[in-house]
């Protein structure tokens, strides 16, 4: 499979700024060291904690944010340097479905206008050309041809993140980002929005980097999948081999939290203690052990590499390989 998106060694780190003059007292981790690829037609999973840095990773590869150090590269051309000429053709490849379709949406343009908007900045098409294609736009996604006249506020909170997948659809994208697309949904509607997902992309040979915290959604949409904590990259692997044999003491506790349909079914729960470090003082050695039951010596002091456990299963733990 070759790789349409490569981010290679990516770290963000936001700056602490205090007094009249705004001088730095220290900086947020966001981001540390992350390495991954994307690609063709798959889908990268992107899970972890709220404020793992997951988010953040997702607007890097936008070019939303620019990096403190590593790179981003699509389809062999490095971006994270390029300027905003440059950028531009980039823009029109990578697209974003957000996590609140209603924040997302302009309120003063009606839902024709929000889809066409895409087009218009980026191709030179005719009124008719764009109509059309914004037609068949909405019945891609399931709306009708009716509500092209609407406006954000007078659809369903599903309905707005179909109409937030058309948008992103619209200039001919080959990777989207999601950043929690379904997680302000229903459950009912959560499914419907993710075998959207999918359909579109067998449909479209889309590529997705699918951020979500439920990682029964990851499960159903990804190929592979990466787990964070703290900025960093703990476990990354195929979906069934994480599922099936985590390696991450992390990855086993955030999979023994997953809710299974038998209430009756013996679990093996682990509650772990304590609360996730600050992002501006990450713990020394392996960002994990302050809340990590299997923790030694050796994890309070070096900090642990990816290692291939596995033919393409991947994790940092002392206590593995």
């Amino acid at each position: 499979m070759s790789a349409l998106l490569e981010v290679n060694h990516l770290t963000k780190h936001y700056p602490l700024r205090e007094g009249v003059f705004g001088r730095a007292s220290g900086r947020v981790h966001a981001v540390d060291d992350v390495s991954f690829t994307i690609g063709e037609s798959e889908t990268l999973g992107l899970v972890g904690e709220s404020g793992c840095g997951k988010s953040t990773i997702g607007k890097a590869i936008l070019r939303l944010i620019d990096v403190t150090s590593g790179s981003v590269e699509w389809r062999g051309r490095r971006i994270d340097t390029l300027g905003e000429a440059d950028v531009r053709p980039v823009r029109r490849e990578l697209q974003a479905v957000f996590q609140d379709p209603y924040s997302s949406l302009n309120p003063r343009m009606r839902a024709a206008d929000i889809v066409a908007e895409p087009i218009r900045n980026f191709e030179s098409a005719g009124k008719g050309e764009i109509a059309e294609r914004v037609a068949a736009l909405f019945a891609k996604v399931g709306l009708r041809p009716d509500q092209m006249v609407k406006f954000p506020y007078e659809f369903s909170g599903g309905q707005r993140q179909r109409l937030g997948i058309a948008r992103a659809l619209a200039p001919r994208p080959r990777l989207i980002v999601c950043d929690e697309p379904v997680s302000a949904l229903d459950v009912s509607v959560q499914a419907q929005v993710i075998n959207l997902l999918k359909d579109l992309q067998e449909e479209l040979g889309l590529s997705y980097l699918f951020v979500a915290h439920d990682l029964a959604v990851v499960e159903h949409i990804s190929h592979r999948v990466v787990v964070m904590y703290l900025g960093k990259v703990v476990e990354l692997a195929e979906r069934s081999s994480l599922f099936a044999q985590p390696q991450h003491p992390y990855t086993e506790a955030l999979l023994s939290a997953v809710p299974v349909p038998d209430p009756a079914a013996p679990r093996n729960r682990i509650i772990l203690k304590g609360d996730v470090p600050s992002p501006t003082h990450p713990p020394a050695g392996c960002r994990f052990h302050t809340r990590c039951p299997y923790a030694i010596e050796r994890c309070r002091e070096e900090e642990p590499k990816m290692k291939e456990l596995r033919p393409g299963h991947f994790a940092a733990c002392h206590l593995r390989g």
